[in-house]
């Protein structure tokens, strides 16, 4: 049992005032909650240390939002959630963090220790049910330990490639008084370690000497240039040695469209006819085609920040484990006294994908300036991305029509592209949306939903609006789930191809004006345009509802293996 000493002369602290300063030394300056009795303590205590305390609707969306605070800031962020069914309904929130590789902390309530194993109220085995998809989860069994074991979990949220961390702290260890003298309380950057490795000097050697002699080589940049922030070591590395570079998930934006080393149409191309394929910081997972996409005779090299990644469903020639910002900048300063870098002699190897790159953009271009009715998904989001500006934060939640986008839509900064990530999470716009403009109240956020996915975590529009945080939200609306309306039909036949998939025609717009902010209808493809500008105007959380081709598919959804 905790302390609660009643002799008012001491200077005591309570749990959650301990938790408090604890976020506070790790520079949390924000955290997303939905209320509960087991944790009102916290509150108190970040309401003393100048946190805000922002309410959500449902615990998802906390954990989203803490998800992509963390994702945007490369501070942690954080959610604090009741016991029990709080808990569980931040489940996947925390499950997306962890495929993600995002730092955050989730908070949750418990049962007090007095009444362990009695069936108290929302009492369940949180630690056993957040092990499998957090770095770290534990109980905090007494008030003196709240702070260190908060500055605990932080320390595992970075320890390798960055993820999530649990800690669940029962209502009487929260809520009780122990002495400041007895307490453990780590000073801010005192508690945690540098975890940025520069990767094994002599692979770093054996690299900068196959870019040089490579004559076809090709860089994929991934997630963990983002997080890692290598964008300048990235384009430095590319452009010094002329690589032609492709990106995905968080690292799209590392160089901005029309950069002569950016390419975006042409990497199953390259992949085929490269000597030399780079990976920085993306797995061989299901969308590498397990690494199988990959040119069998070409010379392979993965860079990864966690050593279980490299080499994992494909073989690799060669290894490196660090840090993508200090790995790249050591390859570049190898490598570039070397005869030029040898990028004299892949002048061709550029042009040559830059033909292919034409080639396929030409092919798709009749679809992209569609004029049919309903819209074509093409149209919507080649519109959405020359909406864009310098300073737009594209946000991507959605099935086949963010699928659509990611062949399209080209944010113009680091840091400037969110989508779920590997997990596939749906529901993940508006709680994005939440921490970018709290994260980045600067940038413009201009968000792409799938009516499907808009429905999982939309109510929480309503706290964009009770917080005032304007976005742009353009609804793809074709009232299905056509990412799995596909392979139903695909599988099964016509007759099946809507079975458990389809859904009603809602007015998006109107849900948006209901509850406060800007919503328009869009049937025509030239009414976009104008509707995305009004949007932009209204400062207002806003949903453009557009309605497009239920008929229309997606090639990567077409392409998924899922369905193969």
């Amino acid at each position: 049992m905790p302390d609660s000493p009643d002799d008012n002369s001491q200077d005591l602290i309570s749990g959650g005032h301990l938790v408090a300063k604890a976020l506070k030394a790790e520079g949390v300056d924000v955290i997303y909650t939905l209320c509960g009795g087991h944790i009102i303590d916290i509150y108190d205590g970040c309401a003393d240390e100048g946190i805000e305390v922002v309410d959500v609707r449902h615990e998802q969306v906390a954990a989203h939002a803490a998800d992509g605070y963390a994702r945007l800031t490369g501070r942690p962020g954080c959610a604090v959630v009741t016991a029990g069914p709080g808990t569980t309904d931040a489940v996947t929130g925390v499950a997306n963090a962890f495929r993600a590789e995002s730092p955050m902390l989730l908070i949750g309530g418990q049962g007090a220790h007095s009444q362990h194993k009695m069936g108290s109220l929302q009492d369940l085995p949180h630690v056993d049910m957040m092990t499998p998809i957090t770095k770290f989860a534990a109980s905090v069994p007494h008030t003196a330990r709240a702070a260190d074991m908060v500055s605990m979990a932080f320390r595992e949220c970075f320890h390798g490639a960055p993820g999530p961390s649990f800690l669940e702290i029962p209502r009487d260890v929260l809520d009780a008084k122990v002495p400041r003298a007895d307490a453990r309380l780590p000073a801010p950057g005192h508690y945690r370690a540098s975890t940025r490795a520069a990767g094994d000097p002599e692979a770093v050697e054996q690299l900068a000497d196959l870019l040089v002699r490579a004559e076809r080589p090709a860089i994929l940049l991934g997630s963990q240039t983002w997080t890692c922030r290598a964008t300048d070591a990235a384009a430095e590395l590319v452009r010094t040695l002329n690589v032609p570079a492709y990106m995905n998930g968080a690292g799209r934006g590392t160089l901005p469209p029309g950069d002569p080393h950016h390419f975006q149409l042409s990497r199953r191309y390259a992949f085929n006819k490269a000597d030399l394929i780079i990976i920085v910081g993306t797995p061989f997972d299901f969308r590498m085609g397990y690494g199988k996409r990959l040119s069998a005779d070409a010379t392979v090299v993965q860079i990864d920040l966690d050593y279980r990644t490299v080499g994992k469903n494909r073989d690799i020639d060669l290894g490196i484990v660090g840090s993508a910002d200090l790995v790249l900048a050591a390859v570049t300063q190898a490598a570039s006294g070397r005869l030029n870098g040898g990028s004299d002699k892949r002048a061709a190897w550029l042009e040559e994908l830059r033909t292919a790159e034409h080639a396929a953009a030409e092919k798709r271009l009749p679809q992209l300036r569609s004029d049919a009715s309903p819209i074509h998904p093409y149209r919507l989001v080649s519109e959405i991305n020359d909406f864009l500006t310098e300073d737009s934060i594209y946000i991507g939640d959605g099935g086949d029509i963010v699928t659509f986008s990611g062949q399209v839509v080209q944010p113009r900064s680091p840091g400037h592209w969110m989508d779920p990530g590997p997990l596939g999470t749906l529901g993940v716009g508006v709680p994005f949306v939440l921490a970018a403009k709290q994260a980045r109240p600067d940038k413009e956020v201009v968000t792409l939903f799938g009516d499907g996915a808009f429905s999982l975590t939309g109510w929480d529009f309503e706290t964009l609006v009770r917080y005032d945080l304007p976005f742009v939200g353009i609804v793809g609306n074709n009232s299905s789930m056509n990412q799995i309306r596909y392979g139903q039909k695909a599988k099964y036949g016509e007759e099946r191809e809507r079975l458990g998939n389809t859904l009603g025609d809602v007015p998006y717009d109107e849900f948006a004006r209901m509850l406060g902010g800007h919503g328009e209808e869009v049937r025509e493809p030239g009414q976009i345009r104008p509707a995305l500008e009004r949007a932009r105007e209204s400062g207002k959380p806003s949903l453009v509802n557009v309605w497009i081709d239920p008929d229309a598919y997606a090639p990567g959804t077409m392409n998924q293996t899922m369905y193969k």
